[in-house]
């Protein structure tokens, strides 16, 4: 998905999501689909399916099918067909969100951990008492 598409994607989405009464989490926004790999779909289950469906079938336009695996000029549009499991379209559509943003879904993890643990940890500590050294 080219750039400004995928821009406009997720702008849809935040904004179908801030209407579904989720809260999205100031400058989260400003990250693009960034932003949206760390809303995350789990915040989709509180928006409306009429607002989700044509986000989620656009995200499936940019994966192709290549039914012969030995001619790789002649992919195609994936169609329903192409899918047997549901499981298989949430992989795809993991892929998408990862390919899009940069990073997997285990690396958003990681960096997540990491900054928490170093807005709660300071190398600096506010001593609690006063010295007893009397210095």
């Amino acid at each position: 998905m080219p750039a400004a598409k995928a821009e406009k994607w997720a702008i849809r989405a935040f904004m179908a999501l801030s209407r579904s009464g989720v809260e999205v989490p100031t400058g989260i926004a400003s990250l693009g689909i960034v932003g949206v790999f760390m809303v995350g779909f789990q915040a989709f289950r509180y928006a409306s399916f009429v607002e989700i469906e044509p986000l989620m079938d656009e995200m499936m336009t940019c994966i192709k099918a290549m039914p012969d695996p030995q001619n790789q000029n002649k992919s195609r549009a994936l169609v329903d067909t192409d899918t047997m499991e549901i499981q298989t379209r949430w992989d795809l559509r993991k892929e998408i969100l990862e390919l899009h943003a940069g990073f997997t879904m285990a690396e958003l993890a990681s960096m997540l951990a990491d900054s928490a643990k170093k807005l709660t940890t300071t190398s600096n500590p506010i001593p609690t008492s006063p010295d007893s050294s009397g210095a």
